[in-house]
């Protein structure tokens, strides 16, 4: 089992092509499969987790498993290969997992995720909008407008659509948590459209806290800081940046996907009844206020 000190450290220079695979990835990113512990925190609950496959959203799908939940997760189909490791080990906790490929960039494929997840869980309680597309480019005027649609189309465009449908299917109790980023309030040159989208993200779940509080639906987003994940060697970060990805940050490292997890289920899990429209930072000591 790792200890956090494994976690300290540089990494190599690795691209890959978009989306990126987590397997093939130097260290391979931590998502929970051997470091987390499930309490009960979530049992018989029926999650939704875009983007479930790998980094972020794959440590969600595992530690909700392992709290009781059964898992539906969304990927890209070129995702396929870590979308099944997450489902066999989603199975080995006695939990129903569910794959649903498909592409956010279009029309009408989040609503038909939302709907395929509520009929094979046979119900929602949870949906966390976590998949998102990240590529960075230090000149504006070279942002093309295929990226700048893809970026909108997916971590706003798609937020929305999905939560529309989710609202069919969710019910009192039910929560909601977006994954935003520390970009969304301390946007870095480089990132200026992936910026612009986490900051829509923090507006969205501040205008519906108090829109879905009458339902006693609940609204939250997660802002992670630098996390290793493959978002970052498919074209998040410069490949120069790699080396020293996360060692500005006050705890001197990158964060691992499965440091998010327990905030996660907190904002899944009854533990958190009193809390909406709230954004919590997980980001190695940068504030987000």
């Amino acid at each position: 089992m790792r200890n956090k000190n494994d976690y300290n450290g540089k990494f190599e220079k690795q691209p890959q092509k978009y989306p990126g695979i987590q397997s093939k990835m130097s260290p391979v990113p931590d998502t929970g499969e051997q470091t987390y512990k499930g309490s009960g925190k979530l049992v018989n609950k029926k999650a939704l987790i875009t983007g479930g496959d790998s980094g972020i959203g794959r440590a969600a799908a595992i530690a909700y498993a392992r709290e009781g939940a059964d898992v539906a997760i969304s990927y890209l189909k070129d995702e396929e290969q870590d979308a099944k490791e997450v489902k066999e080990v989603i199975e080995k906790e006695g939990r129903k997992c569910v794959l649903l490929p498909g592409d956010l960039r279009e029309e009408g494929c989040a609503q038909k995720i939302v709907k395929s997840a509520a009929s094979s869980l046979g119900g929602l309680n949870i949906v966390v909008l976590n998949a998102g597309i990240q590529q960075y480019e230090y000149d504006v005027q070279k942002i093309s407008s295929k990226q700048l649609r893809d970026t909108f189309e997916v971590n706003v465009f798609s937020v929305v659509f999905a939560i529309q449908e989710a609202l069919n299917y969710l019910d009192e109790k039910s929560s909601i948590i977006l994954t935003s980023s520390i970009q969304g309030v301390k946007p870095s040159a480089h990132l200026v459209d992936y910026a612009m989208t986490k900051s829509c993200e923090i507006s969205l779940i501040k205008s519906l806290a108090p829109q879905l509080g009458g339902k006693g639906i609940r609204i939250n987003a997660v802002a992670p800081g630098p996390i290793w994940t493959p978002l970052q060697i498919c074209g998040g970060q410069p490949q120069d940046n790699i080396p020293e990805f996360g060692q500005n940050q006050p705890l001197m490292r990158a964060g691992q996907p499965v440091e998010l997890a327990s905030v996660y289920v907190l904002l899944a899990s009854d533990e958190a009844s009193y809390i909406t429209g709230q954004v919590y930072g997980v980001t190695g000591g940068a504030p987000i206020n």
